[in-house]
Parts: C-alpha cells; structure tokens; sequence
C-alpha cells in the first residue's frame, strides 16, 4: 500500500494549537516535555498491545506499529538534535536508514539535515518489525530522550540550532516540536 510522502512544515505547531491533536504549544512549558513525552511513549506503547497493529486503516496511513517504529526513531532522532544543540557541534547520532546525523556550524549556529521519515519507514521496515520489540525500544528512546531534555538547565533553552530548510529552533521550541510530533501520534493511534 502506497503511503503519501509527508512533506509539510510542521513548525506552525510551535505557534498555535494544533486542530487535530489538540496540543497547544503556549500552554505547554518546557518543564512538562520530559513527563509528557514519557506519558506519550507509554500509551504508544500500550496500542501495541491490539491485535490489529498491523493493520493500516486505509492504504495512505501507516499501522499502529508503524507509528510506534517513528515515534521510537523520532525520539532518538531529537535527543540526537539536542545534543547538537548545545553543543553548538557534531555529536554522535543514531544510526537509522535515511538519517543524516551530520551536522554544519555556521556562525556557532549547528545545522542538522532535514530527515526523510519515509525512506526509513520503508528502508528500515516498520511494517515488519515485532510489536514488542519497538514497544521496548520506544520505552528506552523515550526515556532517553525525556532524561537528556530534563537535564538541560533554564540558562542553556535559548540556545539555537537550524534544520537545513532555514527553520530555526532554540532548546526550548525544539523541546516542544519534538513532544508535539509524539502528542500528534497519539491521537493517531487512538490511544
């Protein structure tokens, strides 16, 4: 089943609710990203648990399953843009089909690539992987991700970082860029 490449600028849900999910970044402090990303990960990770998780609701989005493999690979992904983040350098990445964990520095501002969820989807198989393979991955990524947010202090969330389409992120947008990516999905999966 074909899926549509998803090619759309998503960083409007740092500027107002989203209609879909309901997530609202203005009343969302960065503070409750670590929580809410674990509270995201584990309902993720609880639709895991369906007899149907294999199974596309139409041919144009992905399973459940599907949703849990990006969301699991999202969270490494933006631990991973962190990192560069405050260190202002390249530092080492996941290793994850269609992922350019490299990194540029112009001006002491790092830049990262834009990443092509759906070359890894396809590359990487999302629609084969087992079930409670990713749900145990995902617990671990989102961990990860939630200690390494939780552990940046306030004077360091207005350091800045861009993705190679020029959008610009400081700490605490990217924070909230990444839990809005997890919140989205949610809603997707119903769970």
């Amino acid at each position: 089943m074909p899926i549509v490449p998803d090619t759309k600028d998503w960083t409007w849900v740092l500027e107002r609710a989203c209609v879909d999910c309901g997530f609202d970044p203005a009343a969302t402090p960065y503070e409750a990203v670590p929580g809410l990303v674990r509270a995201s990960a584990v309902r993720i990770a609880a639709a895991l648990e369906r007899p149907d998780v294999r199974v596309r609701p139409d041919e144009s989005t992905w399973s459940t399953l599907e949703y849990a493999a990006h969301v699991r690979d999202v969270c490494r992904i933006m631990t991973h843009r962190l990192g560069i983040t405050l260190a202002a350098a390249a530092v080492p990445g996941p290793v994850i089909s269609g992922y350019d964990p490299s990194v540029t520095v112009d001006a002491g501002v790092p830049m990262f690539a834009n990443w092509d969820q759906d070359i890894t989807a396809e590359a990487d198989d999302y629609a084969a992987q087992s079930p409670a393979a990713v749900a145990a991955e995902l617990g671990a990524a989102a961990e990860s991700a939630a200690r390494a947010y939780e552990s940046v202090p306030a004077d360091q969330r207005a350091r800045v970082a861009r993705r190679s389409n020029g959008s610009q992120f400081t700490v605490d947008t990217l924070g909230r860029y990444f839990l809005h990516d997890l919140v989205h999905h949610v809603h997707d999966v119903r769970a």
